[in-house]
C-alpha cells in the first residue's frame, strides 16, 4: 500500500505538511517513500496528499 508522485508534479510543496508519516521528500518530482506511506490509513479517511495536489500528480503505486 503506497502512493507515488508522477512527473506531472510541479514541486509546489502542498503535500509535504499533509503527510502524517513524513513519507514525502522534496525533489523533482517529489518522492513518496513506499516503506512508510500508509495512504493515511489510521490517520484520515483518504490520502491527504492526493486531496491537496493541484495537478493530480499523486497516484497509486
Amino acid at each position: 500500500m503506497a502512493l507515488k508522485i508522477t512527473e506531472e508534479c510541479i514541486s509546489c510543496g502542498a503535500c509535504l505538511p499533509e503527510c502524517p508519516t513524513n513519507s514525502i521528500t522534496e525533489g523533482t518530482p517529489y518522492v513518496i517513500n513506499p516503506n512508510t506511506c500508509v495512504e493515511c490509513v489510521g490517520h484520515f479517511d483518504a490520502p491527504q496528499c492526493q486531496s491537496v495536489c493541484p495537478v493530480a500528480a499523486i497516484v497509486k503505486a
